[in-house]
């Protein structure tokens, strides 16, 4: 028992734009939403309450894109799917919303 808790976790590092890194440590087959809702609750403390609630501050989880390689994450990807490895990087972008700046 507990022989295959090393290769069930993950570490994982999500950086920000900003040049933060937030490390998370998830199960090999959890569905990276976990880690995305996380992430976004602990950045922007209100970016998954209502969206009527959204013009005060804070970002909605549908305006943060999650990469990993380039491509988008989906959050139903696993990081076994998208066959990462310990200290990974995923990277975080706000959505643009249009025009210039």
């Amino acid at each position: 028992e507990g022989v295959k808790t090393e290769n069930d976790h993950i570490n994982l590092k999500v950086a920000g734009q900003d040049g933060s890194v937030v490390q998370f440590k998830i199960k090999r087959h959890t569905p990276l939403s976990k880690l995305m809702k996380a992430y976004c609750e602990r950045q922007f403390s209100s970016c998954c309450l209502p969206v009527a609630r959204l013009h005060r501050q804070g970002l909605s989880i549908r305006q943060i894109r999650f990469r990993f390689d380039g491509q988008p994450i989906n959050e139903t990807d696993t990081p076994a799917q998208l066959e990462m490895e310990d200290e990974d990087t995923i990277d975080v972008f706000q959505q643009q919303t249009g025009g210039c700046c």
